[in-house]
């Protein structure tokens, strides 16, 4: 009888049942006397993942791509004093480590305006630009310049920079030495159009001269990156074996000849 009289809904002059509020338990988690501490506790443990999330990856992009603006910070001295590294390094007779300083409580290096064995990015970009003015240059003496050529060159330039990278990358990770940030390594890298400019120079100028320049970049390249990687990227890999080390240091210095010279061969074609 009560599910039909229910069923039959309000009667006529009848009151309404009141519907009693059914007590929620977590209704006053927010609105309670504890609410305050729940919600510092909450604010506090949120702060604390999205704090230390957010340090490890500053920490992480720190580390591995460092800041684009630290590699231009040159003069005119410290591009003179480099050059002579770079294409005599045989006549450097300082040390190759870098210079560290302390930076927000952690240890940091000296940008190139202050220290000579940092690597910076200003020389690599003109010296990979004149490489490309050059050999624009010495197709137009031979008459086999044009536009299309030109952006050839300026592709075969950067796959040479690219496998120069590869190469000193891997050799690194090899090792398990690869925590070097990226543009470090592009750095040292592109420094090899330094001396591929001098040669590029000297077959514009006297042809002959290109036979004795090349194999002469060739070998101060790989002294240059030799001397740098062995004291400064490999700094954290000296735990292991030294005759690895020598052996996929040779390695690094012997790449230089092919590379060097494919990239020397002032041409439109891929090998030839």
């Amino acid at each position: 009888m009560a599910e039909m009289y229910n069923n039959m809904g309000p009667q006529p002059g009848m009151p309404m049942p009141q519907a009693v509020p059914q007590p929620n338990p977590f209704g006053n988690a927010f609105s309670g006397p504890g609410s305050g501490l729940i919600r510092s506790g909450l604010g506090a443990y949120g702060e604390k993942i999205f704090g230390s999330s957010s340090e490890y990856v500053q920490s992480n992009i720190t580390r591995y791509f460092s800041d684009p603006q630290y590699y231009f910070q040159v003069n005119d001295q410290y591009v003179r004093n480099k050059l002579k590294i770079v294409l005599l390094p045989f006549l450097h007779r300082g040390h190759w480590t870098r210079i560290s300083e302390p930076v927000g409580g952690r240890l940091s290096y000296k940008p190139p305006i202050y220290d000579i064995n940092a690597p910076d990015l200003y020389i690599p970009l003109m010296a990979f630009g004149t490489y490309v003015v050059l050999a624009g240059l010495s197709l137009g003496l031979y008459g086999k310049f044009s536009p299309e050529a030109l952006n050839w060159l300026f592709v075969k330039g950067m796959v040479g920079w690219f496998l120069q990278v590869m190469l000193l990358k891997i050799t690194l990770l090899s090792l398990g030495s690869g925590e070097a940030p990226l543009l470090d390594i592009v750095a040292y890298a592109g420094y090899t159009f330094t001396g591929l400019c001098l040669a590029v120079l000297g077959k514009i100028i006297w042809g002959y001269s290109y036979y004795a320049l090349l194999p002469w970049t060739c070998l101060c390249s790989g002294v240059f990156l030799v001397k740098t990687m062995k004291r400064v990227l490999f700094a954290e890999a000296r735990s292991y074996d030294s005759s690895r080390h020598h052996y996929l240091l040779i390695f690094v210095a012997l790449a230089q000849f092919p590379l060097l010279i494919w990239l020397g061969n002032i041409s439109v074609n891929w090998l030839f």
